[in-house]
């Protein structure tokens, strides 16, 4: 059976084995170990490194949390990316039973480390992972362990992300769809980057074993039905589900139908690679008067639909390092100098579509610099916002069905947001 782990590891910062947990019986600890801090002590960071290394026959995969590394080894051709997400899980399980994983919370806790890597791998295999399946059958206490105790259903279902027997008196969905706008915009104005992230994070709160179907403006879909898509309906690029969602049946008719974990959980990313216009412009001038003073002016502008607002605007303009007494007017909004950043950062509460507000700052320069001395690195300005109830990409959710077969009516809740992600002008 090829494929599988040989053997996991949890060293320290210095690549000693903490933990070791043995699934096939051909790769030693001491073999491990020495390599990897011979990894360690050739490459420098083992962090900064590829987290993939082929040693002597042997495969290692590994990542860093904190003063710890999570490594799997295999003698197999193995699948790298599916260990590297277990060993991801495996530090998500661990932080829902120890609150932060760490050298010293793993050193007082090896008991249940070592339930937890028998549960959640089996001859090498990965298995369950959902940390609120493990944790029904799995307790942090010791004591509790004394009386055998069955596996949840979850365990030995094909729904291995949801206990049975889940009953709320008022059954609801929330859905967030939540966007990230990427943009980097160069010194002459153009933008180099440009791409939204997104997100439908959802808080399912619902009795029994519902099945959940999602309808999306899909352009895919839509034609596939036979119906116009004037304008209404995107495409969708890079799309991720949760392990929930029944994928022959997306790949089969674009339906989206899943049995959702209880709690809060992504349903989906995705990622759109358009050109988008930038939502929040900002255009700024720098003066510098005899070396001694500096005048900065700015300008902010929102370039979307005047029924929208953005929230909790941010701009943080860079300013020079030894800057002192700043003297600063905003139209609208505060503005407050940190010295700690070498930034001026100018705070919105609300900002509506179609506005522009205006800023002024003058700073004293005390420090004296050559006539020849080099320029100095210049930060770009960073952006931070929210629009509520709005989309950049224009995604829609058309319906959202909740069936069981007590017959319950349950209340579907949706809420769009975009949020700024890396958006940065290198206009200064």
């Amino acid at each position: 059976m090829a494929g599988a782990a040989s053997a996991l590891f949890l060293l320290d910062i210095k690549g000693h084995v903490l933990v070791w947990r043995d699934y096939r019986g051909d790769v030693s600890a001491l073999q491990a170990e020495r390599f990897f801090t011979k990894h360690i002590e050739k490459e420098g960071d083992a962090g900064s490194q590829g987290p993939v290394v082929y040693d002597n026959g042997v495969t290692y995969m590994f990542i860093q949390h904190n003063n710890l590394y999570l490594m799997t080894a295999s003698r197999h051709n193995c699948n790298a990316a599916s260990l590297l997400l277990f060993l991801h899980r495996l530090v998500d399980v661990f932080k829902h039973y120890f609150e932060e994983l760490e050298e010293e919370s793993l050193r007082d806790n090896f008991v249940v480390v070592y339930e937890l890597l028998d549960e959640m791998m089996d001859f090498g295999y990965p298995q369950y992972t959902e940390a609120t399946i493990l944790s029904e059958f799995i307790k942090t206490d010791a004591y509790r362990m004394e009386v055998s105790q069955r596996p949840p259903m979850a365990v030995t279902n094909a729904v291995s992300w949801r206990s049975e027997g889940i009953h709320y008196k008022k059954n609801e969905v929330f859905l967030d769809v939540v966007e990230n706008v990427n943009i980097l915009v160069n010194s002459n104005g153009q933008i180099v980057r440009s791409e939204v992230v997104g997100a439908l994070k959802m808080r399912t709160y619902l009795s029994g074993m519902p099945e959940c179907k999602l309808g999306l403006n899909d352009r895919v879909l839509l034609e596939a039905q036979g119906r116009t898509t004037k304008g209404k309906a995107i495409d969708l690029d890079d799309i991720k589900f949760h392990q929930c969602v029944r994928l022959a049946r997306f790949e089969n008719d674009r339906t989206i139908s899943f049995v959702p974990p209880d709690g809060a959980f992504d349903l989906m990313t995705y990622r759109l690679s358009t050109q988008v216009k930038p939502l929040i412009w900002v255009e700024a001038h720098v003066e510098r008067h005899s070396k001694s003073r500096v005048e900065i002016t700015v300008k902010a502008r929102s370039q979307f639909k005047e029924r929208s607002t953005a929230t909790n605007v941010e701009i943080e303009l860079p300013v020079p390092a030894d800057a002192i007494n700043p003297d600063i007017r905003t139209s609208m909004g505060s503005a407050a100098y940190a010295p700690e950043n070498d930034a001026l950062c100018w705070k919105i509460k609300s900002f509506p579509g179609g506005k522009e507000y205006m800023l002024r700052a003058e700073f004293n320069l005390p420090s004296i610099t050559a006539e020849e001395a080099l320029p100095e690195r210049k930060a770009p300005i960073r952006v931070k916002f929210e629009i509520p109830y709005f989309t950049i990409s224009g995604i829609q959710v058309r319906y959202l069905k909740i069936i069981e077969k007590s017959g319950y009516q349950a209340l579907p809740w949706v809420r769009y947001i975009t949020m700024a992600g890396e958006y940065e002008l290198r206009l200064i």
